[in-house]
């Protein structure tokens, strides 16, 4: 123990505990980023409320941007708190790296905000889709497969991190 009455174990845990869940909300963040600069705008493919509000109009042009960039803001949020998670529980004594537990992490945290605005926003609420023109179900289909691959992929490659570092895979019984 230290003086601070904390143990090299608990202080590893919680590195890790900080770093998985950083790289988690940083690859939420950046899973957003990436839908809302190529999908909202490099492809123009949709806007957060395309299918509420057609951009047919300058009123609804705007409303859509506000949209979007709050949108921009939430992910900007989730990047900078995973980050610092991650630079808080890597600067604790004892955390060891591992790359495969970074990436993983990052995937699932992409592919978890895929499936979820895939559901929530294409099926459920309906709000937009992939692609607001043509054939809608196929491209949201294949975002919700890209998410669900991104996703268990990241979990694979976070147990062969756990595996690296000399953890237990998280889902272990001890």
């Amino acid at each position: 123990m230290n003086h601070s009455g904390e143990s090299s174990e608990m202080r590893e845990y919680g590195g890790r505990w900080r770093v998985v869940w950083g790289s988690v909300l940083l690859g939420l963040g950046l899973g957003g980023f990436f839908d809302g600069i190529v999908f909202h705008q490099v492809l123009q493919w949709h806007h957060m409320l395309t299918n509420i509000e057609p951009v047919n109009t300058v009123e609804n042009f705007e409303l859509n941007t506000l949209w979007d960039g709050l949108f921009h803001v939430s992910t900007h949020i989730f990047t900078l708190i995973g980050l610092a998670l991650m630079w808080s529980g890597t600067r604790l004594l004892g955390f060891r790296w591992s790359t495969k537990l970074l990436i993983g992490g990052l995937l699932v945290g992409w592919g978890t905000f895929n499936v979820v605005e895939g559901i929530v926003d294409h099926h459920i609420l309906q709000i937009h889709h992939v692609k607001s023109t043509g054939p809608t179900l196929g491209w949201d289909l294949a975002f919700l497969a890209w998410g669900a691959v991104m996703l268990f992929g990241g979990l694979l490659l976070m147990r062969a991190g756990d595996r690296e570092t000399g953890r237990e895979p998280a889902t272990a019984t001890r």
